[in-house]
């Protein structure tokens, strides 16, 4: 009794869901017909199935001999539907012989009609009235099979690659019933494991019906079937067989095991599961199952609108997440069923340049290289080919004057494809795919589109390249402005250290010049290493923390004190919450750059005088003024700015430069106003910072 509910409780599911399935591929075909007999044909055949379905589902829901009699009556006019659709498309084909095959179909099918009636009024015994009706359908299934035979033999052969899913179809479906009808006529009474099975066989061949329908634009039927959706379909429908089968030995093994039956069926369904599972898993099986669609239900091996979009998908993937040379070469070896591959690039110029392995996928980790003279990558610059490995090995006369080398076949010998990646810098290199996972044909519609698909990788990858290329000048020019403020600083310090010796020949004996001489050797000596380590680390050495600008100052005008004129600082009464944020020693070179400038530029018996003042809404004003020579309009507007422009005969034209440049990184501003033979002066206006030793911890103040 359980079983005999799960048995209708699945019928209910199968057969509901068909009644879903068959009402809307009717809608479809509805909204797509254009007014042709054999389209409309089609769309009568589907509603009647519809109505098949929906009274097999009432039948499994509550069994009654009324409604046994409308599931039969539907069949046969749903099979007579196909007939006439095959026939009209049979019209032009069996010429003589046309009125021969409707007068057949019609005494096959009327005898079909005669067993319903017969079993449905009871005019009958119960059992003869049965046996006509499965000895009709089992002739109509018969006759179906020939027709659609007559239907593929016929046809031209550039029109059977457009019919042959219709064809495959329903054979499929006319075989299933052939089937079912022979094993109810031999047992006397239908299967209820076939037929509920049966429902879903029929439905599955709807995909096929529809690649067919959008191949004939004779049909008049605006249609269009995804390659993605024929796949899963054709995988479903070939696990729903499988399985179906499986069930159906399971069944005869049950019914004629005795004691063994069950645990025999048990067994061999497990068994059954397991192989499934091992198919729908493995990679391989779905890119033969992949393959056999292209080739047998599409005029054309590939949907170049979806692969396109996974091609461009997979590169730029590579954004942050993937390494573009693999994206390449999964996005390749993907076109063509291949499980991976190796990309080889070029490094140094084209003509002196080393082809080395920059990615792979599913390959080993070797480290081979390719000259770029060798005979290989001659070969590629002067004919552009993709190379294919097995037609050299068959013959080599396919690709003169192509010598492989000898790496390829002793580190690869499951090599398949050489495609070389040709961009607007030459062969920037080459992709190698290993053998693919089904038996693949290279014709002309593949190589069409790999050499489609390499041309937009290599442009990537050359962009990838000039990317490199660039990140390594910048850093160089990076190293290459460090080192010049570093040259500069090194210049100020030597010429801290020439004053000091001009001074030691008058003052060596006294010990004050000799405390301070020693202080400022320490000093330079400090700043040197600092020096050289920010040009090792390529980085600023200390962190920006707040600092006391008085306390800047004051070591700025202590660093100067053995120069003349003497350096004057001028402070507010109220100057300690004068603290900005910013890295010590860069905040005191730069000021201390115009400082030094305001000196070299003034006589001695001129001055040089630094101002510290607040000009409101939290910024402070560092003022550098002197009585030296000056500048002029123009120097400042059109060059003081700029690097390597300067006004003295030993200057380098960096000084000012870094000013700008680090005052704005602070957030500051720097201006100029200067008078020939009066004088310069120099405001740098600076944000303040919060006094953080007065309300929080754990930051010093320098």
């Amino acid at each position: 009794m359980n079983e005999s509910m799960t048995l209708l409780d699945l019928a209910t599911w199968s057969y509901g869901l068909i009644v879903v399935v068959f009402a809307g591929f009717a809608l479809y075909l509805y909204a797509a017909w254009r007014g042709a007999l054999v389209g409309g044909c089609l769309l009568l055949t589907v509603i009647l199935s519809c109505g098949w379905a929906m009274a097999s589902l009432l039948c499994a829901r509550s069994f009654s001999i009324e409604r046994y009699f409308w599931v039969a009556g539907l069949d046969v006019l749903r099979i007579a539907g196909w007939f006439g659709f095959l026939l009209v498309l049979l019209r032009p084909l069996l010429g003589g012989n046309r009125n021969k095959f409707f007068a057949v179909s019609a005494v096959l099918l009327g005898a079909q009609v005669v067993g319903v009636i017969a079993f449905g009024l009871r005019l009958m015994p119960d059992a003869v009235a049965l046996k006509v009706n499965l000895g009709g359908s089992l002739a109509t299934s018969i006759m179906g099979l020939v027709l659609v035979e007559q239907l593929y033999r016929g046809i031209d052969q550039d029109m059977r690659l457009a019919l042959k899913p219709l064809c495959i179809g329903l054979c499929a479906a006319f075989i299933f019933d052939l089937y079912f009808f022979a094993d109810a006529f031999l047992f006397g009474r239908p299967s209820p494991v076939i037929w509920v099975a049966r429902g879903p066989a029929h439905a599955l061949i709807l995909p096929l019906v529809a690649v067919s329908g959008a191949r004939n634009p004779s049909w008049s039927l605006r249609m269009s079937l995804s390659r993605e959706v024929v796949f899963h379909t054709t995988a479903l429908g070939m696990s729903g067989l499988y399985l179906l089968a499986v069930s159906s030995a399971g069944y005869y093994v049950r019914f004629f095991g005795g004691e063994w039956g069950q645990a025999l069926q048990t067994m061999l369904l497990f068994a059954a599961l397991v192989v499934l599972a091992v198919f729908m898993s493995s990679t391989s099986q779905r890119a033969k199952l992949r393959v056999f669609i292209s080739k047998h239900l599409f005029r054309y091996r590939y949907d170049y609108r979806a692969e396109w979009l996974r091609f461009t998908k997979f590169l730029s993937a590579a954004n942050g997440q993937i390494d573009l040379g693999r994206s390449v070469v999964t996005a390749l070896a993907n076109l063509v069923e291949s499980p991976g591959g190796a990309l080889w690039l070029r490094s140094g110029a084209e003509a002196d340049g080393c082809y080395t392995i920059h990615a792979r996928v599913n390959y080993p980790a070797v480290d081979v290289t390719e000259t770029a003279d060798s005979p290989l990558l001659r070969f590629m610059r002067e004919r552009d080919w993709i190379i294919n490995l097995e037609e050299y090995r068959r013959s080599s006369a396919a690709y003169p004057k192509l010598a492989l080398p000898d790496w390829l076949a002793a580190v690869f010998p499951d090599a398949w494809l050489l495609i070389p990646l040709v961009g607007g810098m030459g062969v920037i290199g080459f992709v190698l795919l290993a053998a693919p996972r089904t038996r693949f044909e290279i014709n002309w519609e593949v190589l069409d589109l790999l050499k489609t698909a390499r041309h937009q990788a290599a442009s990537d990858l050359e962009r990838m390249l000039a990317v490199e290329d660039l990140l390594e000048a910048r850093k160089f020019e990076s190293f290459t402005r460090m080192s010049a403020f570093v040259v500069h600083d090194l210049k100020n310090l030597v010429a801290q250290l020439s004053l000091m010796l001009r001074n030691a020949e008058r003052h060596k004996h006294n010990p004050e010049f000799q405390a301070d001489m020693l202080e400022t050797v320490a000093h330079v000596e400090a700043r040197m290493r600092s020096l050289m380590a920010q040009l090792q680390e390529k980085r600023s050495i200390d962190a920006p923390r707040a600092l006391s600008l008085v306390k800047t100052l004051e070591n700025i005008c202590h660093a100067k004190r053995e120069q003349r004129p003497l350096v004057k600082l001028v402070l507010p009464q109220a100057c300690d919450g004068f603290v900005v944020q910013a890295h010590p020693e860069r905040l005191e070179r730069v000021i201390g750059h115009v400082v030094q400038n305001a000196l070299e530029a003034t006589p001695e018996d001129g001055s040089v005088v630094i101002t510290l003042a607040d000009c409101g809404a939290g910024r402070v004003r560092i003022m550098v003024e002197d009585t030296g020579c000056g500048m002029s309009d123009a120097f400042i507007r059109e060059r003081l700015s700029h690097p390597f422009e300067t006004t003295k005969a030993s200057g380098m034209g960096i000084g000012v430069y870094e000013t700008r440049r680090y005052v704005h990184e602070l957030g500051g501003e720097v201006s100029y106003e200067s008078t020939e033979g009066v004088g310069t002066k120099v405001s740098i206006e600076l944000p303040l910072h919060e006094r953080l030793d007065t309300g929080k911890e754990g930051e010093k103040l320098d």
